[in-house]
């Protein structure tokens, strides 16, 4: 089942009506990042001011999200002895069929079949499950006697839940961000269509003929071709990497055979199956025949043949299986289209708290963070990895024209909870926002306002040097080159044009100079273009485009000023490294040694454990100002640490080019420990694929891959467990490119103007010539109409359904299940697995002949 945008607070006003108590608390599940941290934030807020009990419980991987329903959710039911209740899955479980990996299966004979257990998914990552989505009711299917299966949905019309709905019976509901409606109504009815089909077994029983035909049309039971496919099933370990595959995952779960089951157990009742009606039917046609024979050999009376009326059952049959293959083929090409992200799951809850009308400046902030938080990733729309053909903008046209009018919501947001004053604190603010300089204190001891602010595109400015900040900026380090001698003097030379000397750069930007604060903003208009950084600094207001790229800024009295990308960074290395840990030691070099020393965790049941302590230290900061500022050196050590090893493994020329993707592998040096969590080393993985995207337009003056940068592999080792964590990165491509697609269309009108007038000409000469001249000619009209086709068979496939999209899950998939590599498959990003030491050699080997982008 799924909820539509439109009563996206439905389910929560009935569950405040309904709440008593004697009630469960509410189980929240929630995934190990910011997005999900900050969206949780939003939720207890809610659930706090409705005095509503919950229990928050972080997720690290599939393994652990199995734990939880074995041990949490499935004494939930209420033939378990249970009460029922309610579970929040935030940026968990959208991928994977979650009522099997929580336990909550339908029985076959219980009329509540999910045990009055209701699940809330809320999740950004796509392709959805679509055994969630248009699935997971506990109604059961009602048979009618002419055979015409029906549902019997209250308050639900083909799975889309409506304003007359009542919760109660359980069931996984989807919350819709406006995709499922606009987006997947061909999957709708695919998936619908495939639930209503009676059950088939091809048991052999048919003539050669008939099995000759389904196999040239390519409906054998099996799918479309004949390559055995191995079974996922959740009774599989989860831990292990004996067999490659994704235990807990189903993404096929809601194939025909297995949606004929599941509401045959639900129903409780038996259907007739198709080949019940072919044997039917032959018996009769068989007794019919010999009647007519007996009684021809007894009357001697001709008997005229039998008129054809309605098909034959080969003709139904031949129908039906031809209708269920369309439907398998839609279901199939949705699930190839490769990883993308949606709307932030922060964002969701914002307007879940605006449509109930208790938003604030805490929950606006928090909603902020989350969205910021999936730039600083990289994730689009074209899944993880950066966008090299996005527009120069501040934001690195994240979402495209998506994600700016999400982020337009928000400006209009704080502008409406955050009037500006009157008097003359409102006078100097405004003073300071047309002149573009960037705000770094409060206006008051008790200012907690959220403001729009020019934000460049530096690290952590307010809190390093202006000279460290631009250093470790990821945009800024891949457009000048900074791991080489002559980046490092682009830099020196930008800031000397600028006027700002290496003595008051390296200083605190506090600290600094007034005067080169105020004219920072409109020396980097000036300058930075001469050294390709167009987006480093957002345009100045206008009335046509307003404050378009302008950031966010808070501030908590005189206590401390921050921007929204600095609150990110900071709770996302407070993740993935850890405060306890790291106060325990000096520096990251230390720590990371004694990470490689100490522990011995080959299961990784320890190192999951140390994530999800540090869940609750990031949630704390996330309302502890002073929480947040003491881990400000753990985000700077981190960023130095990403800055020292990218440039190594630049200057040293350790990385590959295969024939799909780039490799590079990490696997000794002072800072390998601390990559070992995922998303640091996709940090890592997206400054060195910014890095070399702009390393190969320096080169060939254009990106290859049809406009994309080139992937990257990215494999780091942990030496404690035995393994390497690999993460792959698309080149981006998800944002179409308008203002390149507009040159290449006038390009091919130019090609065509000169091309038709190339043929009058020779159209003039060609009376005069022989006709040995006449095929040349041809021929190299049709190699030029050949080029024209191929260009515009370039701009379809940019337009089509998929193009460009993060591909390495399949991939991943596909490598497993044709070699005998150890891979797991635990973590909820499709594109990070990991890889036993002793095996990444022939994973890669083989990873390089798939396709890894869409």
């Amino acid at each position: 089942m799924y909820l539509p945008r439109s009563l996206i607070s439905h389910l929560y006003l009935q569950l405040v009506k309904t709440h008593h108590s004697l009630s469960p608390p509410v189980l929240l599940l929630v995934s190990l990042e910011p997005d999900a941290l900050c969206a949780c934030r939003i939720l207890t807020a809610l659930l706090k001011r409705d005095y509503i009990p919950h229990k928050i419980q972080p997720v690290s991987g599939y393994s652990d999200l199995s734990r939880i329903g074995r041990d949490v959710v499935r004494p939930m039911r209420k033939d378990q002895g249970g009460s029922g209740g309610v579970v929040v899955c935030l940026g968990v479980g959208g991928l994977i069929d979650l009522s099997s990996q929580l336990g909550l299966e339908a029985e076959e004979t219980a009329q509540d079949a999910m045990g009055g257990v209701e699940v809330w998914l809320i999740d950004a990552r796509r392709p959805w499950n679509l055994g969630n989505v248009f699935g997971g009711r506990p109604t059961p299917m009602v048979i009618l006697e002419d055979g015409q299966a029906v549902h019997v949905e209250e308050g639900m019309e083909r799975a889309r839940i409506q304003q007359s709905y009542k919760p109660g019976l359980g069931g996984v509901i989807v919350f819709d961000d406006g995709d499922i409606d606009e987006e997947l109504q061909a999957e709708r009815d695919a998936y619908i269509g495939l639930e209503l089909m009676p059950e088939y077994e091809d048991d052999g029983a048919e003539s050669e003929d008939s099995e000759d035909e389904a196999l040239t049309s390519g409906v054998a039971q099996g799918g479309r071709s004949s390559k055995k496919r191995r079974p996922m099933s959740s009774d599989e370990d989860s831990d292990g990497y004996s067999d490659g595959e994704r235990p807990t995952r189903r993404r096929r779960s809601n194939s025909s055979q297995s949606i004929g089951v599941d509401r045959e157990k639900r129903s409780g009742k038996k259907r007739k199956s198709v080949s019940d009606d072919e044997d039917s039917d032959e018996y009769g046609d068989e007794e019919r025949s010999s009647r007519r024979r007996r009684s021809n050999s007894s009357n001697s009376i001709s008997v005229s043949p039998k008129p054809r009326g309605q098909p034959s059952p080969r003709t139904l049959r031949r129908k039906f299986l031809r209708l269920r293959q369309q439907h398998k083929e839609v279901l199939q090409k949705y699930y190839s289209l490769g990883s993308s992200y949606s709307e932030p799951v922060s964002s969701l809850m914002y307007s879940l708290a605006s449509d109930l009308g208790r938003e604030d400046n805490d929950m606006l902030w928090q909603a902020i963070v989350g969205v910021t938080s999936l730039e600083i990733y990289g994730r689009t729309l074209s899944g993880v990895g950066i966008d090299a053909t996005a527009p120069h903008t501040s934001s690195n046209g994240w979402q495209g024209n998506r994600g700016e009018r999400i982020r337009q919501v928000l400006r209009d947001e704080v502008r409406r909870l955050n009037p500006p004053e009157l008097g003359d604190n409102g006078r100097e603010t405004h003073r300071n926002d047309t002149s573009g300089v960037i705000p770094t204190t409060a206006r008051s001891p008790t200012d907690k306002a959220i403001r729009l602010s020019p934000e460049p595109r530096f690290l952590l400015i307010r809190h390093w040097s202006l000279y460290d900040s631009m250093l470790h900026s990821p945009y800024l380090s891949a457009k000048l080159h900074i791991w080489s001698d002559a980046g490092l003097k682009r830099l020196h030379k930008l800031l000397a044009k600028m006027g700002v000397s290496l003595a008051q750069c390296k200083q605190s930007y506090t600290h600094m100079d007034m005067d080169l604060k105020k004219g920072l903003r409109e020396s980097l208009l000036k300058y930075a273009p001469l050294y390709g950084l167009e987006g480093l600094v957002p345009p100045p207001p206008s009335r046509a485009v307003g404050k378009e790229g302008w950031g966010f800024v808070r501030s908590w009295g005189w206590k401390a000023c921050l921007s929204a990308n600095d609150v990110g960074v900071i709770i996302g290395a407070i993740l993935e490294v850890g405060k306890a840990a790291f106060s325990k030691h000096a520096d990251a070099n230390s720590w990371a040694q004694s990470q490689a020393t100490e522990l011995r965790d080959e299961e990784g049941i320890e190192e999951s454990e140390m994530w999800v302590s540090r869940f609750f230290e990031a949630y704390d900061a996330l309302e502890n100002i002073e929480a947040l500022k003491a881990s400000l050196p753990l985000a700077q050590s981190l960023h130095r640490a990403i800055l020292r090893t990218g440039s190594t493994l630049i200057t040293k020329k350790q990385i590959k080019d295969l024939r799909a993707f780039r490799l590079a592998v990490l696997k000794d040096g002072p800072d390998v420990g601390l990559f070992t969590h995922p998303a640091a080393l996709t940090k890592l993985a997206l400054w060195l694929g910014e890095a070399l995207a702009e390393q190969e337009k320096t080169k060939r003056g254009k990106l290859g891959k049809g406009g994309r940068a080139t992937p990257l592999v990215v494999a780091g080792l942990n030496e404690s467990r035995g393994v390497y964590v690999v993460v792959g990165t698309g080149g981006g491509g998800g944002v179409m490119d308008i203002a390149a697609r507009e040159e290449r269309r006038k390009e091919r009108e130019e090609k065509r103007k000169k091309r038709e007038q190339k043929k009058q000409e020779k159209e003039q000469r060609r009376k005069e010539r022989e006709e040995n001249g006449e095929d040349e000619e041809t021929e190299s009209e049709g190699e030029s109409s050949d080029d024209d086709s191929s260009d515009d068979e370039e701009d379809e496939a940019r337009q089509r359904r998929g193009y460009g999209r993060n591909n390495f899950g399949h991939a991943f998939e596909a490598v497993a299940d044709e070699t005998n590599a150890r891979i797991k498959f635990d973590g909820f990003e499709q594109c990070v697995i990991e890889v036993k030491k002793e095996d990444l050699g022939g994973f890669l080997e083989n990873l390089s002949m798939k396709a890894v982008i869409g």
